[in-house]
């Protein structure tokens, strides 16, 4: 019987541990900065600036050097000693080279003959317009515009020749 009540009170607590040890855990709360960067002049893309810890964890993706090292001096302004800039200095797309890329792969789709197109590119977001002649030739264009190289984001305004259909936006 002694066997059974000690080896009873040592899943007791053994219970006990695995509930209170959860909760205890998670003692580092999430700050999110992010709203604090409004404002400010700091222009990056996708920018999220949070506090883990004591430590400003900062992402995001911009062309200019300059621009994620104010990013880092401005959040030690803030009053944070220890930041993680982890801020990606990406090239600039070549908007010439996606617009010439994008005319040849829309002209050499077999699918997409008897279509006209016109592009434009403008820090990788694609704005094509133009007419078609049959509603899945909008998602074969769609589909081949997104596997372009530095294409952000495609925007979109097809026309079938007697229909008029809205513009559409889809994001790489």
């Amino acid at each position: 019987m002694g066997a059974k009540t000690s080896t009873l009170s040592a899943a007791i607590v053994a219970a006990l541990l695995v509930i209170t040890i959860p909760a205890g855990a998670d003692s580092t709360a999430v700050v999110d900065l992010t709203p604090q960067f409004q404002g400010s002049g700091i222009s990056v893309d996708g920018l999220r600036a949070v506090e883990v810890g004591g430590i400003v964890v900062l992402r995001g993706r911009t062309p200019d050097a300059a621009m994620a090292q104010r990013a880092g001096a401005f959040v030690q302004d803030l009053g944070y000693a220890r930041v993680a800039n982890l801020i990606q200095v990406v090239t600039p797309p070549d908007d010439a080279k996606i617009e010439r890329t994008a005319e040849r792969q829309l002209a050499i789709r077999r699918a997409l003959d008897g279509c006209s197109f016109h592009v434009d590119s403008n820090g990788g977001v694609l704005t094509v317009g133009g007419k078609v002649i049959h509603e899945l030739q909008k998602d074969i264009a769609m589909d081949v515009l997104l596997k372009i190289y530095g294409v952000r984001e495609v925007r979109a305004d097809f026309r079938l020749p007697f229909s008029s259909s809205g513009p559409r936006t889809v994001c790489a």
